[in-house]
């Protein structure tokens, strides 16, 4: 049996009337044209694939619902949850407990289609949320930073018996932290027990991390401080606090943190060393790294793949492609294993020297040495054929991400559409938004400020203007750079009708947020 396609999104119909095409619009490699085709999206439901006929019933249901919701996005430029929730009420779908938690996850970037979907499913009978589904919502809501209905939902999750865990508190933690809410985050911790979780030397690494992250080293010393006698510690608790301290360049407290490690029985290990190196790269204090490279070998602790990773990365950054290289030799002396990550960044650097040849000759030994070649591996040399203009080669690579199963990320589609941008490749540009939809990726604020800027500069101002039009929508906020790049390519353009729809289009967005 087959499926019809979802929704389409609005990328999908672009290019069904944009600007009158040219060649470099419609070009696509001979070679790679059946692949590039076949995976443009049509107007019309298009048959996709084949299920197995015992999910079939629930896909399905899985693509009305996805399309019922961004409908509802559409119809409405600023829904609430209650009003999603609302409309979907005499919907008459059915939920499962895989159907919601996958209609969770295609809508973990909108938290208003995700919580009122939430809401709605919760209400349905005989079915009830199950803890994998409330820590869910409760993340995304965190990433929303939407704390007061986040603490709402946890309070909610605490009338029901086991449903508030470990993995819940860590995640409104870590949320906390993200945002630079630094107390609060201290105080989820603190307030641990009034859920019936027990403080672990896990939940406090995370708070010690977030913290850190988040620029407040100095509160997570104090954490680690106030609960070192009564939670367990780990050595990542001291090295959490050491990367720390090597961040803000105080290494004299750095120092006295891993003195009061090994009083607590705990011997500094290369995760400990690799913080002092990175921190001396970046300074590009390499007489420095030498002598930690020195300490770690006196006391037993020889430098690891990641240590040499991260020196390569810092030579590179200082453009000195030799000195990396001869790191690498070092390396290999050393009877150190190079890992994928070492392979992904070695590529870099010869990417940056303009040694392609000597990029992909790593890149196609990597399977010889057995390493496996991950997302990063894949993303690394996709944007380096792409800086040097290799179109060819870099589409070949995504394809053949398809072929082996290793599933792209956004990473990995942006600066191919760099490229497609510049070279007002639009057919090629569809095909790889069509291509991201396939692999359940949506375009988040860092795309849209990619399409948005590269396509004004290629001055294909239309298809910009949809664009901005969909960032708008979606509760993106375009930067002031992007929006003056836009309106100044059409004042010279002389488009003055989309240049008032733009002016327009930011004045509901900004009236929007105030009324939030």
């Amino acid at each position: 049996m087959v499926v019809n396609s979802p929704e389409l999104p609005p990328w999908a119909m672009f290019s069904d009337n944009p600007t009158p095409s040219s060649h470099d619009d419609d070009f696509v490699f001979p070679s790679l044209a059946h692949w590039v085709h076949s995976n443009i999206l049509q107007t019309k439901p298009k048959l996709l694939f084949e299920k197995p006929s015992s999910s079939l019933e629930e896909e399905i249901h899985f693509q009305k619902i996805t399309t019922f919701l961004l409908k509802e996005q559409r119809r409405h430029s600023s829904p609430s949850h209650h009003h999603v929730a609302q409309a979907l009420h005499d919907s008459g779908f059915w939920v499962s407990n895989s159907l919601v938690m996958k209609v969770l996850k295609r809508f973990g970037n909108d938290c208003v289609l995700a919580f009122g979907f939430f809401i709605w499913a919760k209400k349905q009978t005989p079915y009830v949320h199950s803890p994998q589904h409330y820590n869910l919502m409760v993340d995304i809501l965190g990433k929303a930073k939407e704390f007061d209905l986040m603490s709402k939902l946890l309070k909610e999750m605490k009338g029901f018996e086991g449903y508030v865990s470990s993995d819940t508190m860590t995640k409104v933690i870590r949320r906390f932290g993200k945002a630079q809410r630094h107390q609060e985050a201290v105080e989820a911790f603190r307030g641990m027990g009034e859920y019936g979780v027990v403080k672990d030397s896990i939940a406090l690494n995370k708070l010690l991390d977030a913290l850190v992250k988040g620029q407040s080293i100095e509160i997570a010393h104090n954490v680690l401080d106030e609960f070192k006698t009564s939670v367990p510690l780990s050595s990542l608790s001291f090295n959490i606090l050491i990367n720390g301290w090597c961040k803000v360049r105080n290494f004299e407290k750095a120092r006295k943190v891993m003195e009061d490690m090994k009083e607590h029985g705990f011997e500094p290990n290369v995760f400990t060393y690799n913080n002092f190196v990175e921190s001396y790269c970046h300074d590009k204090d390499f007489c420095k790294v030498d002598q930690v490279f020195e300490e770690m070998r006196e006391n037993g602790c020889p430098p690891n793949a990641v240590t040499y990773t991260i020196l390569l990365l810092g030579y590179g950054k200082v453009r000195q492609w030799s000195k990396a290289l001869e790191e690498y030799e070092r390396m290999k002396k050393d009877g150190i294993v190079p890992d994928t990550p070492f392979y992904s960044s070695l590529m870099y650097i010869l990417g940056k020297a303009g040694r392609l040849k000597d990029a992909w000759e790593v890149f196609e030994d990597m399977p010889k040495q057995g390493v496996v070649r991950d997302v990063l591996t894949y993303n690394t040399i996709i944007s380096i054929a792409c800086a040097h203009s290799k179109e060819e080669t870099a589409l070949r690579l995504l394809k053949e991400m398809e072929e082996t199963s290793c599933k792209p990320d956004l990473q990995t589609y942006h600066p191919l559409l760099t490229m497609c941008c510049k070279k007002k490749r639009m057919k090629v540009l569809k095909f790889l938004l069509d291509h991201m939809f396939k692999n359940d990726l949506s375009p988040d604020q860092g795309t849209y400020t990619l399409l948005l800027q590269s396509l004004s500069n290629s001055r294909k101002l239309v298809e910009a203007c949809m664009f901005f039009e969909e960032m708008v929508s979606k509760g993106f906020t375009p930067t002031e750079t992007t929006i003056k790049l836009l309106m100044r390519k059409l004042e010279i353009k002389s488009m003055l009708k989309e240049k008032d729809h733009i002016e327009e289009l930011i004045a509901g967005h900004v009236l929007g947020e105030q009324n939030v």
